[in-house]
């Protein structure tokens, strides 16, 4: 299958072209920009654009047979130009990511996957009240709003991702890595009290491809694997770095994991079982934190 992957350049899309390959596609990367020779997607071929504004065209996206979106963006990639709250949030989001859909479509590709997140479709009550919760609500059921005979459409909705891939991702870890191997005295020992469901980059990786061949049109599956404490998250940090040290969960904000991050609200845990028959479906596997946490460590170890 002939796919491009949006987002391709970045830690999500890069293990999702990579895997893809692995398998047998012919797999484009689409990215902002010329991909940097360190990225693990340097040898794909590349197809420059940016949705947001938008600068795809249809003769550049129809001959392909499925697309994967994995270029969602959050709060993390605001900057201080992007002062507009609503308007940011519709670009990137409820109007971006549906328009985008549309011309996917209007394109003639076959098959559309998104890649979005847990929140609205495990707790829809923080998308009345978070605008960011709330634009990946409308760009989930707007792109999936298309879906028909001719476009199958749907939604991969995942929990917080544990990857990096060589440049920002491992530069955004290289402190919590510091801190925990015990090289950021400034850091204090004590993890945030709450939690959440988490999932490999590898696990998700899995699941886009299980949808890319297999998903039904229109649904949107919550997918995730384990659910962990917050403490529990910076003790296999500590332990995969050799920090030789027990960390605490206490009621206070994190250097590390500020109160902004937690969308939920500390305190909080948004912990679920994905449904089994699903899992199976797109065909990712179970129990793989430990491991991505370990592989997060050694690469951010050796990019410094």
């Amino acid at each position: 299958m002939k796919i491009l992957v949006i987002g391709g350049t970045g830690m999500i899309g890069a293990h999702t072209a990579l895997l893809l390959r692995e398998h047998g596609d012919d797999v484009t990367v689409a990215g902002r920009g010329p991909v940097p020779d360190e990225s693990p997607v340097a040898d794909f071929p590349l197809l420059e654009g940016d949705y947001t504004v938008p600068s795809f065209t249809r003769e550049q996206l129809s001959g392909f047979d499925a697309v994967v979106f994995a270029a969602g963006q959050d709060p993390r990639h605001r900057t201080a130009a992007d002062s507009d709250d609503a308007a940011f949030w519709a670009a990137t989001q409820s109007v971006g990511v549906p328009r985008f859909a549309e011309l996917v479509k209007q394109s003639g590709v076959g098959r559309f996957v998104q890649v979005g997140s847990y929140y609205h479709q495990l707790r829809p009550d923080i998308a009345t009240a978070n605008p960011y919760v709330a634009a990946r609500k409308s760009a989930d059921e707007g792109a999936r709003a298309l879906a028909d005979g001719s476009f199958s459409v749907c939604t991969l909705n995942p929990p917080s991702i544990i990857g990096v891939v060589p440049g920002a991702s491992t530069r955004r870890y290289r402190r919590m890595v510091g801190w925990a191997a015990g090289n950021e005295p400034g850091i204090p020992d004590f993890a945030p009290v709450g939690g959440t469901n988490y999932m490999s980059a590898r696990s998700l990786a899995q699941a886009i491809r299980g949808a890319v061949h297999g998903g039904e049109s229109g649904k949107a599956y919550l997918i995730g694997d384990e659910n962990l404490e917050y403490q529990q998250f910076f003790q296999l940090m500590v332990d995969a770095a050799g920090g030789d040290r027990e960390i605490v969960a206490r009621d206070e904000q994190h250097p590390l994991l500020s109160d902004a991050a937690i969308v939920q609200g500390r305190g909080n845990t948004l912990a679920y079982e994905p449904d089994p028959e699903e899992t199976r479906l797109l065909g990712y596997d179970r129990n793989d934190c430990a491991r991505a946490v370990g592989e997060l460590v050694e690469a951010v170890v050796a990019s410094v």
